[in-house]
């Protein structure tokens, strides 16, 4: 019994090394956009050549612009902004919201989310997979933080009267974002219609009408 014991707890030893995140290799590896190699993530720059600005970013002090369809505006500080990120799996974003804006439902495939209110009133909430769907929301103030797991869709809506601000942190220096609306019906090229109006038992005159407004 206890050979199995040991053998078990090395095997879940094992297992949690396979599938945790690889610890960097060097002290940084700062992103080099101009590389043309391809590689899961970005290429470094030669290490001689870093400077302090590689790891650095100013702007999340300035509001974002929020006179869109959604009334809100997502700055984000992925690798594509601050390369000094670049395999270090973590990044960051500033949400401004105007009263009633919302951030669209989406999801974040590579990260999990932590969002930390810095002004205003937030309704936030996520949904849990199949099939329970369960729809896990809370209403958030200044200082209050919340978090939605790796993959799931979330989505906040300011439910104040005065502007919002949140900031974001992300589990990863790329943690992409596939918002539901823009890629189910703003895909290249469309999804087809009845298939569409069969997955959200429609009629099919109502998925053109929406298909035309993205």
């Amino acid at each position: 019994m206890a050979t199995l014991v040991i053998l078990l707890g090395l095997a879940a030893l094992v297992f949690t090394i396979t599938v945790a995140d690889h610890s960097p290799l060097q002290d940084f590896c700062v992103a080099d956009p101009s590389n043309k190699v391809i590689v899961n993530g970005q290429a470094c720059k030669d290490p001689k050549t870093v400077q302090a600005s590689d790891f650095f970013f100013s702007g999340l002090h300035l509001p974002g612009n929020t006179s869109n369809p959604v009334g809100s505006k997502v700055t984000p500080v992925t690798v594509a902004q601050l390369p000094g990120l670049n395999t270090l799996g973590i990044s960051l974003a500033r949400v401004d919201y105007v009263p009633w804006g919302i951030n669209p439902p989406h999801t974040h495939p590579r990260a999990t989310e932590i969002l930390t209110v810095v002004e205003g009133t937030l309704e936030v909430g996520f949904i849990t997979s199949n099939p329970d769907n369960r729809l896990i929301t809370k209403v958030l103030n200044k200082g209050d933080v919340f978090v939605f797991p790796v993959g799931l869709i979330h989505f906040q809506r300011n439910v104040g009267k005065m502007n919002a601000v949140a900031i974001a942190a992300l589990s990863s220096q790329n943690p992409g974002v596939i918002t539901i609306a823009n890629a189910v019906f703003g895909s290249k090229p469309d999804v087809a219609g009845d298939i569409l109006a069969k997955a959200f038992q429609v009629d099919a005159g109502i998925i053109k009408q929406i298909q035309s407004k993205f």
